[in-house]
């Protein structure tokens, strides 16, 4: 914000801060302008419809095996009017993902991110491969790139992008119509964006608090993950464990004429209790992939708060600039210096500069005071558009947070009570085998 209390004042910056009505009154308006926007969804008809993999040379020209997607569109009208087409389809390689989404985050540093499955499995049960080639595990992450770029089509910014759009639909020249844009010369460095969170004085006490709020959800999402992982462990043990009942059963099944066919039909609940297992397990990697994605989403989180505060320091630098060239003029007018400085030195020891060596001093500074106040203005005007841009966002990524999350959090607890159930209906069946012998 700018105010300015007289010709000679500093503007004084603020943090940003909008008041619940105001913020209120932003979101609503900036919501109209969503609704008139169209999300690519409307339009298309997105899937990843399968992996393969394939063999070739990498970069560095070594033989290497990858794996790549198949993307597919299809127009929506098309299938509305009763004729389904063939899809279009081409295929894309995790890495040219991870290229469209670099892009993203720099193009639109406002918005949370969606972000990809994870590149190699983590934080799983000790049997799950970690092997980015394991057939299970490639089909997980095409479940997830396909939850990726749906995530983009329905984002009310995201969807209208070209270069996504291109992504989708066309298989060559995307890769060099990414690097025309010049996104990588735009990307802040790490280094500079850790510099300004240190550096930053007056912060908005939101993004703190939602940088902090990111922070605690990753250690609590990475915790439960964690639990789940040695629960499925454990888990895995119970049922495969189960199957020594039914060998017993069934060893003890051959020496007995009355109890034989009784101890056998028991012996078999057992043997399938104990391989239904398995189904169980790869049901729950659904469920913790989703948990995954929020995990990865804190990431997300982050970078919109670091790229406020790069926005805020160099609004503060530019403010810190004005203020020291107004001090300069000043002093060459008055002829006074207020703060210690070599100058002040050089003209005591050497004397008073003339007249016109100060007249055209003067007009340098008056000069580059002008140009601060604008750039000032200008950081103003771009730092009050990235919070309520990113706002807006922000809410919206809440609510999908919430509503995601209640979903798989409420689809495991059934899930669980399923389990459950079908335990005991094998132990009611071997009552049920051990009455009639």
């Amino acid at each position: 914000m700018m105010a300015d209390s007289g010709p000679e004042e500093i503007a004084v910056i603020g943090n940003t801060d909008l008041t619940s009505a105001e913020l209120e009154n932003n979101i609503k308006n900036t919501m109209v302008e969503i609704e008139k926007w169209t999300s690519l969804l409307r339009k298309m008809e997105i899937s990843v419809g399968e992996a393969e993999k394939r063999t070739g040379k990498n970069t560095v020209n070594m033989q290497e095996i990858y794996t790549v997607y198949l993307i597919e569109t299809r127009p929506v009208d098309a299938v509305t009017e009763g004729i389904i087409p063939a899809p279009d389809s081409l295929w894309r390689r995790y890495s040219e993902f991870e290229l469209l989404r670099n892009y993203l985050l720099v193009t639109y540093p406002f918005v949370v991110v969606a972000p990809l499955p994870e590149k190699r499995a983590e934080i799983v049960w000790h049997k799950l491969s970690a092997d980015n080639m394991d057939p299970d595990f490639v089909e997980r992450r095409r479940v997830g790139l396909e939850n990726f770029l749906l995530r983009l089509a329905c984002h009310p910014v995201l969807c209208n992008d070209k270069i996504f759009y291109i992504f989708l639909t066309e298989e060559k020249g995307w890769k060099e119509m990414v690097y025309e844009t010049g996104f990588q010369a735009k990307a802040d460095s790490r280094l500079k964006a850790m510099n300004a969170a240190f550096r930053v004085k007056n912060p908005d006490k939101r993004f703190t608090e939602l940088k902090h709020y990111s922070d605690e959800l990753q250690t609590v999402v990475s915790q439960l993950l964690r639990v789940r992982a040695r629960v499925a462990d454990r888990l895995y043990g119970v049922y495969k464990v189960h199957g020594n009942y039914g060998r017993v059963f069934s060893e003890w099944s051959a020496i007995e004429k009355e109890m034989g066919d009784g101890l056998q039909s028991a012996g078999h609940h057992m043997d399938a209790y104990a391989a239904s297992v398995d189904d169980i397990l790869e049901e729950e990697e659904h469920y913790a992939d989703q948990l995954k994605e929020y995990l990865f989403y804190t990431e997300a989180l982050r970078a919109v708060c670091r790229k406020h505060e790069l926005t805020q320091f160099e609004l503060e630098m530019a403010a810190q600039d004005l203020a020291s060239k107004k001090q300069q003029k000043e002093e060459l007018v008055t002829g006074t210096v207020r703060t210690f400085s070599l100058k002040g030195m050089t003209s005591k020891l050497f004397g008073q500069e003339t007249a016109e060596q100060r007249e055209a001093k003067l007009q340098v500074l008056e000069q580059q005071i002008e140009e601060g106040e604008e750039a000032v203005k200008e950081k103003n005007t771009e730092s009050d558009e990235f919070v309520k841009t990113a706002w807006i966002d922000i809410e919206h990524f809440k609510d999908q947070k919430d509503r995601d999350l209640k979903e798989a959090l409420i689809s495991y607890a059934i899930m669980q009570i399923s389990r459950c159930k079908k335990g005991i209906q094998v132990w009611t069946n071997a009552k049920e085998c051990f009455n009639k012998m």
